[in-house]
């Protein structure tokens, strides 16, 4: 398994976490803060460039947190709040 494929197995578990909120857009909020707050920067930064070549398999919650990560300004090294 590669370290993007890894990467996204993690993503997405996170995610599989957080479906069980009732509302998606607090899912996607939950996983965007996660990803934020616990990922080593590099991870993210990973993630971003896997996102950004395609995002194979990154589940729907998972990819509009990632998305919400960047335009936050938190997506790699950024310690901007996801809600923002």
């Amino acid at each position: 398994m590669s370290n993007a494929e890894h990467l996204v197995q993690m993503a997405n578990d996170i995610g599989h976490f957080f479906a069980s909120e009732p509302r998606h857009a607090d899912a996607v909020a939950g996983i965007a803060n996660h990803i934020q707050r616990f990922w080593d920067p590099r991870m993210r930064s990973q993630i971003m460039a896997h996102l950004d070549s395609g995002g194979d398999g990154l589940e729907d919650a998972v990819r509009e947190a990632l998305i919400r990560l960047r335009e936050s300004g938190a997506g790699s090294t950024g310690r901007a709040s996801p809600s923002a």
